[in-house]
């Protein structure tokens, strides 16, 4: 399937930056678990949208402000992958997540959903 905008692509980047805003310090969600978060736009399959979805979460981080905690979205596997890497990686670590070889250990530090603990998160050193 070819890459489908949303249909209203800044009301929807407006309700990605909304959720992204409540994820709180020293946590991170990925792409995919924002979009799931987000209903489906009207006039998008289910299909489509489970296609699309990660994608235009990953254009909306890239293109909103930097009011937007941006640097708390990562992909799938726990690693950064936004245009600005080195300086998402370097927010991140001053926010106390840990990097192992590149990676995140998401059980630790993934973010589950809006309304949960916004305490730091203390990693394991071993």
């Amino acid at each position: 399937m070819n890459y489908v905008p949303p249909p209203n692509k800044q009301m929807y980047y407006a309700q990605v930056w909304a959720l992204v805003q409540t994820i709180p310090y020293g946590k991170v969600a990925t792409y995919g678990q924002i979009a799931q978060m987000i209903s489906q736009p009207d006039g998008v399959s289910a299909e489509e949208y489970q296609l699309c979805g990660s994608r235009w979460v990953g254009l909306a981080m890239a293109a909103c402000n930097e009011s937007v905690p941006w640097h708390r979205v990562v992909n799938s596997q726990g690693k950064v992958s936004h245009p600005q890497a080195a300086k998402q990686k370097q927010h991140l670590i001053a926010e106390g997540v840990l990097f192992a070889k590149d990676k995140i250990a998401l059980s630790e530090f993934q973010w589950s959903e809006p309304g949960q603990s916004s305490g730091p998160a203390q990693g394991r050193l071993f």
